[in-house]
């Protein structure tokens, strides 16, 4: 744990993956993967390039289906929902955070974070002011309204984070976030992560190679050969 945040966790799992099972062409990504997320926990998983990391937090997250083996959220089974309600989800339920950020090109910071609470059915007055105030939380002020190739990575990546926690999801899904930044911003992404997760008590899974973002998790756990091995508790 860093930064001296603590948030005690519940005692049951938020979201279990039992024997996962995903396979690109010929090549299985997940040979029987198990893991548990606990509400209020950051949980690292790490492995080598192409060991599955990114495909595991897909079935996690609900953005793909895995071939074999199941992922339950809140009693739900996510790979028999419709698409309909996984969106739902999406929405409301998870934040999804990709390395590049992802951010919509054509809009400002302040929109991008603004629309998923507008999806949601928040009035766009309310919407970007709620906006607003998660920017400031992460740092990205007088920025508010730059497109994001306008502002640095660090900042990009930091709207990109506002945006997925403004929706007050249950659990934030963190792929590779930091890779395409450098130490000082992976850093300043990070402790704005892990202290805003902390407080609020949104669990996190993040997906990494870099032992120095899985230092600010709680849990950390590996993936090799399609299936995850506990590491132990980080300090």
């Amino acid at each position: 744990m860093r930064n001296g945040d603590t948030y005690e966790a519940t005692t049951g799992p938020l979201l279990a993956a039992r024997d996962l099972v995903k396979a690109h062409g010929r090549t299985k990504a997940l040979r029987g993967a198990c893991v548990e997320l606990r509400a209020g926990e950051i949980l690292a998983v790490t492995g080598a390039s192409g060991s599955g990391k990114s495909t595991l937090l897909h079935c996690l997250a609900g953005i793909v289906r895995p071939d074999a083996g199941s992922v339950t959220y809140a009693g739900q089974r996510l790979e028999e929902l419709p698409e309909k309600r996984l969106s739902e989800l999406r929405r409301t339920d998870f934040g999804v955070v990709f390395q590049f950020g992802q951010l919509i090109p054509e809009l400002t910071a302040m929109d991008n974070v603004a629309l998923p609470l507008m999806l949601a059915g928040t009035g766009r007055a309310e919407a970007r002011a709620r906006a607003g105030e998660w920017l400031e939380r992460f740092g990205v002020c007088g920025q508010e309204e730059l497109r994001p190739g306008e502002m640095s990575g660090g900042q990009a990546q930091r709207a990109a984070l506002a945006r997925a926690l403004a929706t007050g999801p249950k659990a934030v899904f963190a792929d590779e976030p930091t890779g395409a930044l450098d130490s000082l911003a992976s850093e300043q992404v990070m402790t704005a992560l892990a202290h805003t997760a902390r407080e609020s008590g949104t669990a996190v899974l993040l997906v990494t190679h870099d032992a120095q973002v899985a230092a600010y998790a709680d849990r950390e756990v590996r993936l090799r050969d399609g299936v995850l091995a506990p590491l132990g508790v980080t300090a």
